[in-house]
Order: structure tokens, then C-alpha cells, then sequence
């Protein structure tokens, strides 16, 4: 059997501590502010301040991981005698995958006795991070590379995201809704509620008056879509609002018996797109 690692990039919302503490390799995207210069890697600034700073009018712009930068951290690898299975950001919503694919190709002429498998989440946030454990217990019971890459290609369509946003201009900002219907859905307290599609885009589903709403509607998504076949697994993020999550969290253990698992934050690349007070569910289901 070889030798493998786990990759992926920062979209999957792992702390630094998480990411250490599952032996994985991680890429990170970028963002900066645009009103300074400075750049700055996924977990590279203080969550809180850096949703403060968003609350405060600041724009964040984020970029992908390029080619080059994979191909380096690849490397590494490879001249340590192991192979490599990346799972990587929505294809649907960032450059990162493919940048990935690239290095990949790129190396294979070097390494020609090693194994670099890409694979192509659709998935974004906690979505990935869940796929990613699933893969990890997956390798921890003896799976080959190849048996990983394809258990995690067999199950990528049955994570179910749901989200919802507590302020409409940061989609506005994406292009997802018009400035009219951002401006006036925050005066009437409207939240949308969107999902990852089976492409790996963030789709506006439905729309929802008020925040304990939104919130009691992602708990209902739970209870419609979640599988009955054992794999009762929670991860839920949030844009600095722990105490919504904690209460999306509540509801689902009491409505259906299912403790959370993992409560993490949106970290900053993603943050940058849905802004402080994103709240987002995460399960295994039926289907997306």
C-alpha cells in the first residue's frame, strides 16, 4: 500500500490547531483589505477583527492559490517517498482546483514513480472540512490512495450545504442579487437561504423574514435531506456568531437527536464573499 497524505487548501475553514491535530497538509488562499496592501493567508489575521473590520465598511479581496505555490508544497512531498490526495475547493467558486491539477501535471514527468491525485470537492467551507474527516477515517481503516480518492469522489455529492447571510450587500457585492434587492431586503429584515448545487456554485434557494427564521429553516433542511443510513454528522460555521450556531446546533439536537460534531468559523477567504453573521449547515444527506 503507499504512503499517502491528505491535501487540501484553507476553504475547508480548519483552524490551524485542527489542521495539525489531523496530520494534513494544507494551501492557503489570500486576501487583503482594500485599503492597504498588506496580504494576508487564510488564517493569517484575528477572526474577530477581521469580521470588525467588515462590519466597518472594509472590503476584502481574495485571491486563489496559484500553480507555482502547489507545485513547491507538492514537491515536498513527493522527494519525501509519498504521494499525494488533494481535495480541493469548488471548481464552482475558485481557481484553486484547477491550479492544483496543474502542478500536478506538471510533476508527473519528474515523478514518475509517485501519485498525485486531484480531486474536485464542489464543496466549499466546512463542506469540504466534513468530506476531508470522512476521507481521514477512510485512510485510518487501510484504504488505498486510490480506494480514498475514490470514496471521497462517491460521496462529495451526498454533503448537503446550507447557508444563510446576515447582511444582503455582501452578496450584492458577489453579483448574487441586485443592489435594489439588497437594499430593500435589509430594510424588511429579508435572508436568503442558499445551498452548494451538485456544479459547486452557492445558489439562492429561498427567501425568509427574519434571522430566527433563517435559522430555524436551516435546521428544517436537516430534517428533509439528512441520511438515514447511520451518517448522522453535523459541522456547522459561522461569520462571527457563535451563538446563533450554538442555537442552530440546540434546535438540531433536540428536533432530531443529532449532537454537532464540529463548530468552526468561516474563516476569512470565504467570510470575505458572505460577511459577518454567514451561518452555514453541514451533513451528509440523500443528496445535495
Amino acid at each position: 500500500m503507499s504512503n499517502y497524505v491528505i491535501f487540501a487548501d484553507s476553504s475547508c475553514d480548519f483552524s490551524n490547531e485542527m489542521i495539525a491535530e489531523r496530520g494534513i497538509y494544507c494551501a492557503s488562499l489570500s486576501f487583503r483589505f482594500d485599503d492597504s496592501s498588506l496580504e494576508y493567508d487564510n488564517n493569517g489575521m484575528d477572526i474577530k477583527s477581521f469580521y470588525d473590520k467588515m462590519r466597518e465598511g472594509g472590503v476584502a479581496k481574495t485571491s486563489a492559490v496559484n500553480s507555482e505555490t502547489f507545485a513547491i508544497e507538492f514537491e515536498k512531498i513527493l522527494k519525501e517517498g509519498k504521494d499525494i490526495l488533494y481535495l480541493g475547493f469548488s471548481s464552482g467558486l475558485s481557481t484553486t482546483y484547477n491550479s492544483a491539477r496543474i502542478a500536478a501535471k506538471q510533476l508527473e514527468e519528474a515523478y514518475p514513480d509517485r501519485n498525485i491525485i486531484v480531486v474536485d470537492t464542489l464543496a466549499a467551507s466546512a463542506g469540504i472540512a466534513l468530506l476531508i474527516d470522512m476521507v481521514i477515517e477512510k485512510k485510518n481503516s487501510g484504504a488505498t490512495i486510490e480506494e480514498a480518492a475514490k470514496f471521497a469522489e462517491d460521496n462529495k455529492m451526498r454533503i448537503c450545504h446550507w447557508f444563510t447571510v446576515d447582511d444582503l450587500v455582501y452578496l450584492k457585492r458577489g453579483g448574487r442579487i441586485s443592489s435594489a434587492a439588497a437594499f430593500f431586503g435589509n430594510m424588511i429584515g429579508i435572508k436568503p437561504v442558499l445551498h452548494v448545487d451538485n456544479e459547486g456554485h452557492l445558489v439562492n434557494v429561498m427567501k425568509v423574514r427574519g434571522r430566527k427564521m433563517s435559522v430555524a429553516t436551516l435546521a428544517q433542511k436537516y430534517g428533509e435531506l439528512a441520511d438515514d443510513d447511520g451518517n448522522k454528522i453535523v459541522y456547522i460555521s459561522h461569520g462571527d456568531c457563535l451563538a446563533d450556531a450554538e442555537e442552530l446546533g440546540k434546535i438540531i439536537e433536540e428536533k432530531y437527536g443529532v449532537k454537532t460534531k464540529l463548530i468552526t468559523n468561516v474563516g476569512t477567504v470565504i467570510g470575505a464573499h458572505s460577511g459577518p453573521g454567514t451561518l452555514a449547515l453541514f451533513f451528509v444527506g440523500k443528496e445535495r
